[in-house]
């Protein structure tokens, strides 16, 4: 496309001028200029033509001075445009209120052509660095538009209303949350009933961050539902969603997780931990017991693998502590990681409280060891509670 310059001066013989030196980048479609005699003129011709890129103004004019002029281009906030002052007032004083008001470059008269082309040349360059920053800008606009569109959906996606199932309120007490580290994160919990008897439950994290991970755990998150939704086997539910996984696996992404079913009637959870952190049982007394490592490997890792599953009763007053690694490496620059030590001492001097209150208090001594360090893991924790 043509740059397209516009001269603002009362001569009327510059005209000529510029036509007749600049004729053949006109004829070649590489310049367009425009003219106006005075600041008036030429603010007139901006407004028609807001696509003028380069203006080239005169001080001294009739009705508005090429310095006011300048001043309100500048007011405008245009980066892209660019005013360079040819004047025959070429004293030091001009030079430096044109530059203070943000002028490009400043040329005298009488005006030597080829360094005014040499200028507009400059100009030129400088126009395309800001228009490619602007286009630049504009696309980072769009996909942080995007991303936090992105986030509304996977949160959606997640169970956020508590108590999951009212008829069950007597007999459970259920809560969890995700605070992506990212715009988009990777780890995910979900809670869904099987039977009248039987709540499905699963806490996990995808490997990597961002947009790959936040797509894998949208994948992970449908495949365990879907299979979940139809088996009391927790084996055969993790299973299946391991093949789909394996087999359809994109840079050697994996899901680490702890997958349980929970008898509401007799308070057994039987579940299966795939590479997960060890969860914690806290009892009614406030003793607290960890569970078993992880005997399996994560998720998505190696086709038809032989997954083993284990027993945990919960007596009533008993809860079921899950969460992911994001809460025990949570960083502060005075302290170091958050660890397991810290979480264990939270758990076995926290009072009795539901499963809201617990996470909570999780959530937020996380955040107050972290002393205001940037988060660079997804924090997720679900706690489920037998009444």
């Amino acid at each position: 496309m043509a740059t397209k310059i516009l001269s603002v001066d009362d001569e009327l013989d510059l005209e000529l001028l510029l036509t007749q030196y600049f004729r053949r980048k006109i004829r070649k479609g590489e310049y367009e200029f425009f003219f106006a005699h005075n600041g008036i003129e030429a603010l007139q011709m901006l407004l028609e033509n807001p696509d003028i890129d380069i203006v080239l103004s005169d001080i001294n004019m009739p009705e508005m001075d090429g310095l006011t002029l300048l001043k309100k281009l500048n007011s405008r906030h245009n980066p892209a445009l660019k005013v360079i002052i040819v004047s025959a007032y070429g004293e030091m004083s001009n030079i430096r209120a044109a530059m203070n008001n943000g002028a490009f470059d400043f040329a005298t008269k009488p005006i030597d052509l080829e360094d005014l082309q040499v200028t507009i040349e400059k100009a030129i360059a400088e126009i395309e660095f800001v228009k490619q920053t602007q286009r630049e800008h504009g696309q980072l606009v769009d996909i942080k538009g995007d991303l936090a569109l992105a986030a509304e959906i996977q949160l959606a996606i997640l169970p956020n209303s508590f108590p999951p199932f009212e008829e069950l309120a007597e007999r459970m007490d259920i809560y969890a949350s995700m605070k992506a580290a990212k715009d988009v994160g990777g780890d995910f919990y979900d809670i869904y009933k099987i039977d009248e008897d039987h709540i499905g439950f699963t806490i996990a994290d995808v490997s990597g961050k961002g947009v790959p991970a936040a797509i894998f755990m949208a994948v992970s998150h449908t495949l365990l539902r879907f299979a979940g939704r139809k088996s009391l086997d927790a084996v055969a539910v993790i299973s299946e969603s391991n093949d789909v996984l394996a087999r359809e696996s994109f840079d050697s992404m994996f899901v680490t997780l702890f997958y349980g079913i929970y008898n509401v009637r007799t308070g057994e959870v039987k579940y299966v931990n795939a590479g997960h952190n060890p969860p914690y049982v806290l009892r009614h007394d406030g003793t607290l017991e960890t569970l078993p490592s992880s005997r399996n490997i994560c998720l998505g890792v190696i086709e038809h693998y032989a997954f083993n599953a284990d027993t945990v009763e919960l007596k009533p007053g008993d809860a079921i502590v899950t969460f992911t690694d994001g809460v025990t490496e949570a960083c502060s620059v005075s302290d170091g990681l958050y660890g397991e030590e810290r979480l264990e001492t939270l758990l076995k001097t926290t009072p009795a409280i539901d499963a809201r209150g617990l996470v909570e208090e999780i959530n937020e001594a996380v955040r107050k060891h972290a002393e205001g360090t940037e988060q660079s893991d997804d924090i997720t924790v679900l706690v489920l509670k037998r009444k």
